[in-house]
């Protein structure tokens, strides 16, 4: 389980494909803390961690995960937002972010809003999809690449996200643009609703 706050990003310093498995490596400054087995999220995508080589990390994504996200079009030297799982004694400052993703986005505008910035982002449109929770709501939850965020201005399958500047720094919302792809996992909340609904 996720807050959806970024601790910062890591680096790919390496991709190995086995069969229908990538096995990622990466550096980021709390490696030295990590454990084998233990969860972090990976741009929103919750991976075991199976190796450690001193500051590098090493992490397993399988084809069913590959396929959701966007961590199949990753390369070396590419930035990944990281989060651990949250310790359960504390402030939820984000929501309650499973690391599940649901499915890709693109990002389709960006929009300067004196001081923090509008991106703009479009998922495909499906009416089953989103008869079970697969869809925003103006100021409910969502989150993009691991990045807890409040929706505004939703529509039938796109959303805007407002980023202040510290976000855009220390995540790699830096490197998003128009064309870009990022990971999106809808709110839990709106998922048992809308299937308690078709009862």
């Amino acid at each position: 389980m996720f807050s959806g706050i970024i601790e910062e990003f890591a680096t790919i310093v390496a991709i190995e494909k086995d069969r229908e498995n990538i096995d990622f490596s990466l550096k980021c400054s709390f490696t030295d803390e990590l454990k084998i087995d233990q969860s972090v999220a990976h741009n929103g995508v919750c991976l075991t961690v199976v190796k450690i080589d001193g500051d590098i990390y090493t992490v397993t994504a399988m084809k069913e995960t590959l396929e959701r996200s966007n961590l199949g079009l990753l390369k070396v030297g590419d930035k990944v937002n990281v989060e651990r799982s949250m310790l359960m004694n504390g402030r939820l400052d984000g929501h309650i972010v499973q690391g599940h993703v649901d499915e890709t986005a693109v990002c389709t505008a960006m929009e300067d809003a004196d001081g923090s910035t509008y991106f703009t982002f479009e998922y495909p449109e499906n009416a089953e999809m989103a008869r079970k929770g697969y869809f925003t709501v103006d100021k409910g939850s969502v989150t993009v690449n691991g990045v807890s965020l409040t929706v505004c201005n939703p529509g039938a399958n796109t959303f805007q996200v407002a980023i202040i500047p510290y976000t855009l720094e220390h995540t790699n919302f830096c490197d998003i643009k128009p064309g870009s792809v990022v990971n999106i996992e809808f709110d839990i909340l709106g998922k048992y609703i809308a299937r308690l609904h078709q009862f």
